[in-house]
């Protein structure tokens, strides 16, 4: 027997409902949604049927929605709950998640059309002021109207971007962006992550686009949502997606491989099962991989890539979450994912990415030829962007690290595979 009991939607259509039974959820699809002839599942580890889903299936993907670690027990605590209590988070927080995905209470329906009314401009005092809150009351859980979720371990807010300014969404009403404050203790964390991703896109990977700005004095990265777009109407629909985590049926707290998380080998194999046609999003996927070895994002976890669900069939997400970690001495020099048997970079041999690609069953020769093609091209590409950003004003200190992080591991595989071009295969 059902404790308490939440609808969920998709793009204002009911699609089932969660449970809580015993303190565990269970998921449900609603009869007249498994009847539709375009009806699609929630998430690939949720596939479509009359049965119920228990917890161990059902968990990965709802928890998945939420944020993590201390961020979940800030925003538990704002609301007096328990930051294991998924259930209860979703009721608090689940009116604007990833995807198109809300919850509402059995009976009620999400809001329809967004006016004006559910969203409040921002001014440059209060943009501030909720860059300064965030860290301490994350996604403003508890302030009134505000009901928004987003996966995590960072601050991070969705927000509406009008005419260039930064509005609040309320009542669950979609928005566009997301909101990235400075992270505490990480220098420069936005131009970071603002030239990282910059960077992706100057040398042609589909990558999510991010804009840094300041406002009295703090800087914040406004991230564009690749699952919001415009619809008709011009007003702003939702597209679903998930992250390989949820597809693959972890749980979050089990985002790295060597917790028990997802590998490279189970991501290719998602995105070759999962997409169509999957021959042009592996190559992404690989430049995705390459991208973030060669800069040095070592926090490349399976929640940081995602499938996104369309009318015309499911494919590989842009890029995004792309920071340059190995610029913190501080941080671990361990890839959240191992290539070829090994977690850092330092022991990646072109034996390795061989061992890779026959494991992730790709060519040996077509991944060779890929790394070292961005190899090639990375250094320059970063040099240049580095230059414009001067030009641009965004010059920080932190960026020229970078460039200098890039061009060693990038000469670094270059070396090593000119010597080891003519030994034979491991």
């Amino acid at each position: 027997m059902a404790e308490r009991s939440l609808d969920v939607w998709m793009q204002g259509e009911l699609v089932g409902r969660l449970d809580q039974e015993a303190g565990r959820l269970v998921f449900t699809y609603d009869t007249g949604w498994l009847g539709r002839p375009n009806a699609i599942a929630l998430s690939a580890s949720l596939p479509l049927r009359p049965e119920p889903f228990d917890d161990r299936a059902a968990r990965p993907f709802f928890a998945g929605l939420l944020p993590e670690q201390e961020k979940r027990a800030q925003v538990a605590r704002a609301f007096g709950i328990s930051a294991r209590n998924d259930f209860a988070l979703l009721d608090a927080i689940g009116g604007e998640c990833a995807g198109a995905v809300t919850f509402t209470h059995p009976g009620e329906k999400p809001i329809g059309q967004a006016t004006n009314l559910d969203y409040r401009l921002l001014d440059d005092r209060e943009l501030a002021a909720v860059l300064d809150k965030l860290p301490e009351r994350p996604l403003l859980a508890g302030d009134e109207g505000i009901r928004l979720s987003l996966a995590g371990a960072q601050d991070k807010l969705p927000v509406l971007v009008a005419d260039g300014s930064v509005a609040l969404t309320l009542h669950g009403a979609p928005s566009s962006h997301i909101l990235k404050p400075a992270i505490r203790r990480i220098e420069d964390s936005v131009h970071n992550e603002g030239f990282c991703l910059a960077l992706a896109k100057a040398i042609g990977l589909d990558a999510v686009a991010a804009d840094i700005r300041e406002v009295e004095g703090r800087s914040y990265l406004l991230v564009t949502r690749y699952d919001r777009v415009p619809g008709p109407d011009s007003r702003l629909r939702r597209i679903h997606q998930e992250d390989f985590c949820q597809a693959l049926g972890i749980a979050p707290e089990y985002k790295y491989q060597n917790e028990g998380g997802p590998s490279l080998v189970d991501c290719f194999a998602l995105v070759r099962k999962a997409t169509r046609p999957a021959a042009l999003y592996l190559p992404r996927l690989l430049d995705y991989l390459i991208l973030n070895t060669l800069i040095g994002n070592h926090d490349a976890h399976a929640k940081n890539y995602s499938l996104v669900y369309g009318e015309d069939g499911t494919k590989l997400a842009p890029l995004y979450d792309v920071l340059c970690t190995a610029v913190y001495p501080e941080l671990t020099p361990k890839m959240a994912m191992k290539i070829g048997g090994y977690y850092e970079f330092k022991d990646v041999l072109p034996r390795h990415w061989e061992r890779f690609a026959k494991d992730a069953g790709l060519s040996a020769p077509q991944v060779r030829r890929r790394l070292l093609e961005l190899a090639e091209r990375l250094p320059a590409d970063a040099k240049a962007l580095r230059d414009e950003f001067k030009t641009r004003g965004l010059e920080k200190p932190i960026t020229e690290r970078i460039v200098g992080i890039i061009e060693h591991r990038c000469s670094l595989t270059q070396s090593r595979f000119a010597q080891n071009s003519s030994a034979p295969p491991a």
